[in-house]
């Protein structure tokens, strides 16, 4: 009889990039640090969905220009498809059209190929937990978009939302993820999960990237 383990599970993870001199690397990298098996390297996104249905999957981590099928039309599909499985952009381009086409897809995090290993470890580990984090350059290009435009409380923001709520709401739009907004508003992580759960609700808010937009876009973050 085996005994039990306390190791945490592996998250099974796909690097899709068209370049081989990135994608191998990469591959190599992240199979290296603690937690992470990458299961697939993909060459674009007919080869992420192939290796999707192949085998189980936790994490896609996806560039954005891939021939044959982009990132964009990859993470909706997978969205649509098999919205258990969380994509997280690895790509050179941060304009606005970029960033918003992979949000509304329904990426849940955005990274430049500025990261580093930590930074893209700690992203993959975020989106497989159902958080999303954002580049420190994606947000702030997010916010100065949102800001250029008129604010639409009214169209994001419940009337019904109680004033923890709408704190815990405008940090996830400044891109916190859960225990840094526990350790913020000095309460626990379990208590941030309920909030968050319960402003969802009242906002008809789908995922975490759709709350960062949503509060953006009533001025909140």
């Amino acid at each position: 009889m085996s005994e039990p383990t306390d190791e945490p599970r592996q998250l099974k993870v796909i690097v899709a990039d068209d370049q081989a001199a990135v994608r191998e690397p990469l591959a190599a990298v992240l199979g290296m640090s603690e937690g992470i098996e990458v299961v697939a390297a993909a060459a674009d996104g007919t080869e992420v969905l192939a290796a999707v249905a192949a085998a189980p999957v936790d994490v896609v981590l996806m560039d954005l220009r891939m021939p044959v099928m982009d990132g964009i039309e990859a993470t909706r599909r997978l969205s649509e498809e098999h919205p258990q499985v969380a994509v997280v952009v690895l790509t050179t381009f941060a304009d606005d059209e970029s960033i918003l086409a992979a949000l509304g897809a329904g990426a849940r995090g955005y990274l430049t190929k500025n990261a580093g290993r930590q930074d893209i470890v700690r992203a993959i580990r975020a989106a497989a937990a159902g958080q999303s984090v954002l580049d420190r350059e994606v947000q702030d290009r997010l916010l100065a978009t949102a800001r250029a435009r008129p604010a639409a409380p009214d169209q994001a923001l419940p009337p019904d939302l109680t004033p923890r709520e709408r704190e815990v709401f405008t940090l996830i739009g400044q891109g916190l993820p859960n225990r840094a907004i526990a350790e913020k508003l000095f309460i626990s992580e379990a208590t941030v999960k309920t909030h968050i759960n319960n402003l969802f609700a009242k906002a008809g808010i789908r995922d975490r990237p759709d709350a960062v937009r949503r509060a953006i876009a009533a001025g909140l973050a």
